[in-house]
């Protein structure tokens, strides 16, 4: 008899743990989270950042500079999902690896690399015309800010 009880438990159990391994991003609480690299709210939604592990462990950043410094002793390839702001959106995630980036002098970013990211080159040049400065793919980003 003990054992008509157990087996919907089990069920039960295995569905909830199930469930709760999605390998999703969670939203960034503005003004609550803290950059898991330097520690400082994040609040800015035009330079956060955010990546998720194979694992489903969340890792959010006040700027892209946080999240490339973090990744610089990480393994890329334990990572499921990683994400940027879209400057021109706000509060818009991107692909960070097919996302394109804007270091400019005339947007200000949370942590002075003057970094911002968005959906493609075209929408970069128009930045770019607009406020000066050099578009970077990911691959190539992370190589500039490696250098310093």
């Amino acid at each position: 008899m003990k054992v008509i009880f157990l087996k919907p438990f089990i069920g039960i159990c295995i569905l909830l743990l199930t469930i709760s391994c999605k390998i999703e991003p969670e939203s960034i609480a503005y003004g609550k989270d803290q950059c898991s690299f330097c520690m400082m709210s994040i609040v800015d939604k035009t330079h956060a950042s955010q990546y998720v592990t194979n694992k489903g462990k969340q890792f959010k950043f006040d700027a892209i500079e946080c999240l490339i410094n973090d990744l610089s002793e990480k393994n890329e390839g334990d990572l499921a999902i990683i994400l940027v702001a879209n400057y021109i959106k706000p509060g818009e995630m991107i692909d960070a690896k097919s996302a394109t980036y804007l270091i400019s002098k005339e947007i200000k970013s949370p942590m002075g690399a003057n970094l911002s990211g968005v959906s493609t080159i075209e929408k970069a040049q128009e930045l770019q015309q607009k406020f000066t400065g050099e578009i970077y793919t990911w691959e190539k980003l992370k190589e500039r800010l490696s250098d310093k």
